[in-house]
């Protein structure tokens, strides 16, 4: 894989193994840091505002220098209103695999990139249909792979996904934590200006 030149160290807020893999995969030399960060938010905000607000939020304790590039990002699930994080234990995954199973909701992923000169934020919202799923699938699922890290209890790129996600629309790799496209034009930009 070519690396893309820069002089920027770009640093990944976050130790999500799928945000890792998938900068890696854009061809970004970066580094890992992350930090724990309360995640959470003020009563009252939309779900695209919460995804926004938290990815500003873990931004604020990272010291960074003129050469960093600092990216955080929060993906949060929801449907009618109801917002879905990463549940506490088996029990809540299960409660919101089978509150979303049968049903369309929505995977918001905020997004905000920080240098010394300006912060930028945006995001990326995917609908995801899921089938109807039988309960002996959502407990193998909730047993075999490990839906405690994850919005809404469950990836996308795992098991559950292949046999449960009827169709998407909107970007797949969104759902998995990144918006790699609005990433990548931002990221490019912040690179090439002086």
């Amino acid at each position: 894989m070519v690396i893309l030149n820069t002089n920027k160290n770009i640093i990944l807020g976050s130790k999500s193994p799928r945000r890792i893999d998938l900068i890696k995969s854009m061809g970004f030399r970066f580094q890992v840091k992350k930090l724990e960060i309360d995640e959470s938010y003020p009563k009252g905000l939309s779900p695209l505002k919460i995804a926004i607000f938290l990815s500003k939020k873990k931004t604020k304790g990272y010291k960074i220098n003129n050469k960093d590039i600092l990216i955080c990002a929060d993906t949060i699930v929801y449907n009618k209103g109801r917002v879905l994080e990463k549940p506490k234990n088996k029990k809540e995954a299960k409660e919101m695999l089978v509150y979303l199973s049968g049903k369309r909701h929505f995977v918001v992923t905020g997004v905000t990139l920080k240098t010394m000169k300006k912060e930028i934020s945006f995001y990326e919202r995917t609908l995801v249909y899921f089938k109807k799923l039988t309960i002996e699938e959502i407990n193998f699922y909730i047993n075999q792979y490990n839906s405690l890290d994850k919005a809404g209890a469950y990836g996308i790129q795992d098991w559950i996904g292949l046999i449960g996600i009827k169709k998407i629309s909107g970007s797949f790799y969104n759902v998995m934590g990144l918006p790699t496209v609005k990433l990548y034009e931002e990221l490019t930009r912040i690179i090439d200006s002086k």
